[in-house]
């Protein structure tokens, strides 16, 4: 299961899409009837024409990004089964339901689903929100089968090592740095997703202290996620940092991707190497967001390189990495 795209990047069908995932209350964690007001009423109507331009610059003959790795990730890793592979979209196509259908089309007497949410870290507005929607359609229509589905794989050995791998190819040029650009939450949804109700946000190195906070908290799991994939690399901590890119407002985790592709070049890092891990299919977010504005941007205030490693995509090692997950579990 991944996140999800418009049908086109036709502004009544990113109308539609926006809508969908913005009334989400776990993505904007408002009132209802203030969210519908917001989404409606001012966020879906100013911001539409603007994000289908920017599908626009990223749509191939075969349609969405995201959605064509992930009918490529399903393929390869259908290959490694016997039992059929089908995939869902948490927003727009295709849907649950469809999923649901095609695998009961396939094994009438299905008797377990295993779910393979595609976002290594737990967040609210993502992985929580993939799961809990699957379990509300299933739950809804009643389904005879047991729903089974994969935690989050933020430190797992072969995500890990997937990952350092799909980097090493770009490690052989020239750099001055690497950039870890991981899709930005609000502070508030770190707090929300402490069962401590304590722990997180509450002291500089709250990361760094153990918790049972940790199994939920998404600034944790990235930096678990960073700090393994250097160390096996064998990269040193001056090599590189942490960022977060989407923000909507300042009171997301700091420090922003934005800002800092901007102070970069006047901190002498002129070559630089950026990536987006809690991607795991590039798409709006990676392939326009960083690979285009932020190559703009950085270049803009004197960078002399700028190189985006993409995303796991198909990796023989990301197949590799799911297949596992999956068969641990049965």
């Amino acid at each position: 299961m991944n996140l999800g795209s418009p049908d086109s990047p036709e502004v009544n069908d990113v109308k539609r899409y926006l809508r969908q995932f913005l009334m989400d209350g776990r993505v904007i964690d408002v009132p209802y009837l203030i969210r519908l007001f917001l989404v409606k009423g001012i966020i879906v109507p100013s911001r539409a024409a603007n994000s289908a331009a920017a599908y626009k610059t990223i749509w191939t003959k075969e349609g969405s990004p995201l959605v064509e790795f992930t009918k490529q990730l399903q393929q390869a890793v259908q290959k490694n089964f016997d039992e059929p592979v089908e995939i869902a979209m948490r927003y727009g196509n295709p849907s649950p339901q469809d999923a649901y259908k095609k695998l009961l089309e396939k094994i009438p007497d299905l008797e377990e689903v295993v779910l393979m949410p595609l976002y290594p870290h737990y967040a609210m507005s993502s992985y929580e929100t993939a799961v809990e929607y699957m379990k509300e359609v299933h739950e809804k229509n009643k389904y005879g089968f047991k729903l089974t589905t994969v935690k989050p794989y933020y430190n797992d050995a072969d995500y890990i090592n997937a990952l350092a791998e799909n980097m090493k190819p770009y490690l052989q040029q020239d750099y001055d740095k690497i950039l870890f650009s991981y899709h930005g939450i609000p502070e508030r949804h770190i707090r929300k997703s402490d069962i401590t109700h304590s722990h997180c946000l509450s002291s500089a190195n709250c990361c760094e202290i153990d918790s049972p906070a940790h199994n939920y908290c998404y600034r944790h799991q990235i930096r678990v996620t960073t700090k393994l994939v250097m160390q096996q690399l064998n990269i040193p901590e001056s090599k590189y940092e942490i960022s977060f890119q989407s923000r909507l407002d300042n009171k997301w985790l700091k420090p922003f991707t934005d800002i800092r592709l901007e102070e970069l070049p006047k901190e002498g890092i002129k070559k630089l190497l950026i990536l987006c891990p809690a991607f795991v299919s590039d798409c709006l977010e990676t392939l326009e967001e960083i690979a285009e504005r932020g190559k703009e941007s950085f270049m803009n205030v004197g960078g002399e390189s700028y190189t985006m490693i993409p995303c796991l995509n198909v990796h023989p090692l990301w197949v590799g990495a799911v297949t596992k997950l999956i068969k641990e579990l049965y």
